[in-house]
């Protein structure tokens, strides 16, 4: 690795870091909080290895992109682990994070209808604050198309939100 590949990227770990650890604090339900350092190291390895790829004009949206990667398959080695444990013990019923966090039942269930997708969108925009262009760039698509995915979940959501505000 270069000398300008170096100062990028520890330029790029110094600037972004702190989003990438937000991003993944805030969806790290349901790895432990312990899991944090070790996914935000992973993907800063990632980074160093891929240092050509990371589009000079949207490396935020980049890092995060990794990021979401990363959690993903975190979450699915956890998921496998605990299938492998639930025949050996059985299992006990826990609340989960977002049930603490998110105290309105009909904002909880509203989000919960959503279909995966939808809520990781809805999610991005107003938890983490990205904008339209950020998250086509996560997401491999055009801005247009992830406004309109953005769109048609916030509709879906307020749909949802109704029916339930009105049981």
């Amino acid at each position: 690795m270069g000398s300008q590949q170096k100062t990028r990227f520890e330029r790029l770990a110094r600037e972004n870091a702190p989003v990438v650890a937000n991003y993944l604090r805030r969806r790290i339900y349901p790895l432990s909080p312990s899991d944090l350092d070790d996914l935000v190291e992973e993907v800063l390895i990632i980074v160093w290895q891929r240092i050509d790829n990371v589009p000079a004009d949207a490396e935020t949206a980049w890092m995060i992109g990794v990021a979401r990667n990363v959690l993903q398959n975190a979450r699915r080695k956890r998921n496998r682990a605990t299938a492998f444990e639930a025949t050996l013990r059985p299992s006990m019923t826990e609340s989960s994070a977002e049930d603490a966090v998110v105290a309105d039942t009909a904002i909880t269930e509203a989000l919960f209808l959503l279909a995966p997708d939808e809520r990781e969108i809805l999610m991005m925009h107003f938890w983490d604050g990205l904008s339209s262009a950020q998250i086509a760039h996560i997401l491999g698509t055009s801005e247009n198309a992830a406004a309109v995915r953005l769109s048609r979940s916030l509709a879906q959501f307020r749909e949802h939100l109704l029916v339930q505000e009105h049981q």
